[in-house]
């Protein structure tokens, strides 16, 4: 019998989760911060975490905190700021699924979908296969945008 696949749900960011997300930035992000030269010191790791906390939600798998997803939405655009997954959880398909929530909404209002990603970050493959695609680039990162895709749906007769 297959395993049942995990129940994923988001939920905005408490002041309580500040030690989780922490925690989880420092170990999803500090090697891809260090290989291009950004600062990966706690200081720094806090100001990112805090950075447009107000749009953070807190990604659960089956209940437990798992990752992290900062997306929203402007005039012109959706912007993901940052999707980061426990390091036990990668490769199992939650940063897709949470990033779907994103691109449905903005499929939904007809907008783009924009993310910058740290060179070297193997997350681009997943970004690349949803549809992203490199814009521009500076030093130390790729700029991605996604497209709304032109509708196709048909009526069921």
């Amino acid at each position: 019998m297959p395993t049942p696949e995990p129940v994923l749900t988001l939920r905005p960011a408490l002041n309580a989760d500040e030690g989780f997300l922490f925690e989880l930035r420092k170990a999803t992000m500090t090697e891809h911060l260090a290989r291009v030269g950004e600062p990966a010191d706690d200081a720094g790791h806090r100001a990112r975490l805090l950075h447009r906390y107000d749009t953070a939600r807190v990604i659960c798998v089956d209940g437990a905190p798992a990752g992290l997803l900062k997306a929203h939405r402007n005039d012109t655009e959706w912007v993901v700021v940052q999707l980061q997954i426990a390091p036990e959880h990668q490769g199992r398909g939650i940063g897709e699924r949470a990033l779907q929530t994103v691109l449905q909404a903005a499929q939904a209002d007809a907008l783009p979908v924009t993310l910058k990603v740290l060179k070297g970050n193997p997350a681009k493959r997943l970004y690349e296969r949803l549809g992203f695609e490199t814009v521009d680039e500076d030093e130390r990162q790729f700029h991605m945008r996604r497209l709304p895709h032109a509708s196709t749906e048909t009526q069921a007769e």
